[in-house]
């Protein structure tokens, strides 16, 4: 009898011990007006949150979730690419072609930059100073000097791409959905120097880098994660995750993957080391949920998606 009771106090021990270090929604911020979504931002540096809405970018405090101000008339929003040193960020605007630039201090309008058809995601390479906006309905990258919005040039893809990441040494990484593939671009030279298949994953749609162990996660809508060398191309392994992914983050400093998943969940993937994966846990959020950006300075995660069609950003945090 006492060693049953041992062991149950034990087993009640553990669980209780999972559930305080598990990740749960914490907070909802409501967002007023009408609109879709996509990409949520994080400027670690300025504690602000940048999220697209319709036809505007919400900006909110990282720490309070207090709104602190809008970008208006970005017309189909998609992302938000931040350059601290020069100042200035650059909206996607899906709907009209082109990238708004603003001030990353006042949040006004500096000036707008055509691109091709559609652009979507959008992020910035800090090895080269450029932003690069992934076109969607062209199938190619618009690349734009974030010193003075200058477009450098146009880098034909071969397929419709979906989120990328910069190495910081001059390399671009973009997933080509329709093609199962990635591409590998030479931000300097301003042209495609490798392309991966990246079977058995199909449809990958998000990403994310570990640049320390040189590997590459790739949330797949096929409900796999693969995990990719950046150097070889070559897919190591895959990990099972959620239903219709839409983005991917990395932690170094706990060694966690999260996949954010449209179904109402997010995978957290625990790295054993470079070439070994294992799931953590499944958190749920709510349906629709599948864009997140991650805070590394306090280890939240901010989702968007509509409940009761109210526009609200989740927090979740451990």
């Amino acid at each position: 009898m006492q060693i049953k009771v041992l062991a149950l106090c034990v087993v009640m021990l553990s669980s209780s011990s999972f559930a305080k270090e598990g990740y749960s929604v914490t907070k909802k911020i409501p967002i007023p007006g009408q609109g879709g979504f996509d990409y949520l931002t994080v400027d670690e540096t300025a504690r602000r949150l940048y999220v697209s809405h319709g036809t505007q970018v919400e900006v909110l405090d990282v720490d309070t979730g207090a709104i602190v101000g809008k970008i208006p008339h970005t017309l189909g929003v998609h992302g938000v690419a931040i350059a601290p040193e020069f100042g200035r960020g650059f909206v996607s605007d899906g709907q009209s072609s082109a990238v708004t630039i603003f001030d990353l201090k006042t949040l006004d309008t500096l000036g707008e930059v055509p691109t091709g058809k559609k652009p979507d995601a959008i992020i910035y390479d800090p090895a080269t100073s450029q932003v690069l906006a992934f076109n969607g309905g062209s199938d190619s990258v618009t690349v734009i000097s974030a010193k003075d919005g200058k477009v450098a040039g146009t880098v034909d893809l071969g397929g419709g791409p979906e989120f990328a990441v910069a190495d910081g040494d001059g390399y671009v990484f973009n997933n080509l959905e329709d093609e199962s593939m990635v591409v590998k671009i030479d931000s300097r030279k301003l042209s495609v120097v490798q392309r991966w298949p990246t079977a058995p994953c199909q449809s990958p749609s998000s990403m994310a880098l570990d640049k320390k162990n040189r590997r590459l996660f790739i949330g797949c809508r096929s409900r796999v994660m693969a995990v990719m060398d950046v150097d070889s191309g070559k897919v190591v392994t895959t990990v099972p995750i959620g239903d219709h992914v839409d983005a991917t983050a990395f932690d170094p400093g706990s060694g966690l993957v999260f996949n954010s998943n449209g179904e109402g969940t997010i995978t957290v993937i625990h790295q054993d080391d470079a070439d070994k994966y294992s799931v953590a846990e499944t958190v749920r959020t709510l349906p629709r949920a599948k864009t997140m950006a991650l805070d590394h300075k306090t280890g939240k995660l901010f989702l968007s998606t509509v409940e009761n069609r109210q526009f609200e950003v989740l927090v979740v945090t451990r």
